[in-house]
């Protein structure tokens, strides 16, 4: 859920930074950016209520046609819960989708406001044109920068809780490849189990699900900084 959700954020995030910092006039780069950023500050439980009542249902015929049209693949086929329920994977992802673009879109953007103007101005003068001047120096420049947004918005999706309870609705279904599955994660089957702490060997096995997930996170974030460097080091040669 947590990779669906970092395929649709990525480039919706790229997408959102280049426009504000490059193709947006002040007056419309400014407001969009600060309501982008406030999509952070809406509160876990709200984006839950929202995806399962309000999106789901928007997201019904869609997820209908894609079950009927591309059923043949294992990404799309029927699942163990009901597609127009809307408490699935593939409503899940797109909740998560939004909840992390405001992170990507913020790192990114003020990675791509520092490219060197001496860089952006030479490009003009040799005559490029303002989407050749992103893609030849902007983008290299700001590379690592989105890669580090990137995986911050995974661990942030990976540590999600509440939003995918609420969607989920505390489905036990097995493990499937399917967007269409229901199931839990790692947050959301700990915080489901919460009354059955009293006893120690069921609460000794949760506390193990979140050191895997902490160790996920970590591991996440040692992968985003080597990437990072490589992309530093291969800007500096």
């Amino acid at each position: 859920m947590s990779l669906f959700a970092l395929i649709l954020a990525m480039p919706t995030a790229l997408g959102v930074a280049i426009f504000i910092t490059h193709y947006a006039p002040r007056r419309v780069a400014t407001p969009l950016a600060y309501a982008v950023d406030l999509l952070a500050a809406v509160p876990s439980i709200v984006y839950g209520v929202w995806g399962l009542y309000v999106l789901a249902p928007q997201l019904r015929p869609i997820a209908t046609w894609l079950n009927h049209a591309m059923g043949w693949s294992f990404l799309f086929a029927t699942g163990n819960v009901s597609v127009a329920g809307g408490g699935t994977i593939f409503t899940g992802g797109i909740v998560l989708a939004v909840m992390i673009l405001p992170i990507i879109t913020a790192v990114t953007r003020e990675v791509f406001v520092q490219t060197p103007h001496d860089e952006i101005e030479a490009a003009l003068a040799l005559g490029a044109t303002r989407w050749e001047v992103v893609k030849l120096t902007v983008l290299p420049f700001g590379r690592s920068g989105y890669i580090s947004g990137a995986m911050l918005g995974l661990g942030r999706a990976l540590g999600e809780t509440v939003a995918l309870l609420v969607i989920l609705r505390g489905t036990h279904a097995a493990f499937g490849w399917s967007l269409f599955d229901g199931g839990s994660t790692f947050a959301t089957k700990v915080a489901s189990n919460l009354s059955e702490f009293d006893d120690r060997y069921r609460a000794g096995a949760y506390l193990a699900a979140g050191l895997v997930l902490f160790l996920l996170t970590f591991l996440v974030d040692a992968l985003a900084r080597g990437a990072v460097a490589g992309a530093v080091s291969g800007r500096g040669d």
